[in-house]
């Protein structure tokens, strides 16, 4: 008998093979406290391309619009004139601004505000963040059956 070519099998054949994660890139998001800050929690500041101690922004909107839909948020670089700076909070960075939204058609005292943060090219290799507002309606009351046992009812 004559010996035939053997291909031997190795462990690593023998195991599942490895599904390759996708990273799926969260939402970078914040919000508008009830009382006119916009709130950016710690796990957003990591995310974003920037020192928050030391940054300086200009904040505006779209011109001619009576409802402010995104504000947006431009490094202030060398201008600081009319510039915000991020206050540090316990586990957020906030930027003070009650006049400018109630000015501008936002009621955050009855609704709660959150935005999602995207950058934009603002120009001249510049960096900017568009933060797109999302009101959050009130929580809609639950109409389905009542859970748990049955009430006893009374006999009389």
């Amino acid at each position: 008998m004559k010996a035939t070519q053997i291909r031997f099998f190795s462990p690593q054949e023998n195991s599942k093979p490895k599904e390759k994660k996708v990273t799926k890139s969260t939402p970078i998001t914040g919000y508008i406290s009830s009382a006119g800050k916009l709130v950016f929690p710690q796990k957003s500041i990591a995310k974003l391309d920037f020192d928050p101690s030391n940054a300086k922004f200009k904040i505006g909107a779209e011109e001619g619009k009576r409802k402010i839909k995104s504000l947006y948020l431009v490094p202030a670089g060398d201008d600081q004139d009319g510039a915000f700076v991020l206050e540090k909070a316990a586990k957020s960075y906030s930027v003070s601004l009650p006049f400018i939204l109630q000015n501008n058609g936002i009621d955050y005292t009855r609704t709660k505000y959150l935005f999602t943060v995207k950058p934009f090219d603002f120009g001249d290799g510049i960096e900017g963040y568009e933060l797109q507002l999302n009101d959050q309606a009130p929580k809609a009351v639950y109409t389905g059956k009542p859970r748990g046992r049955k009430p006893k009812v009374a006999q009389g």
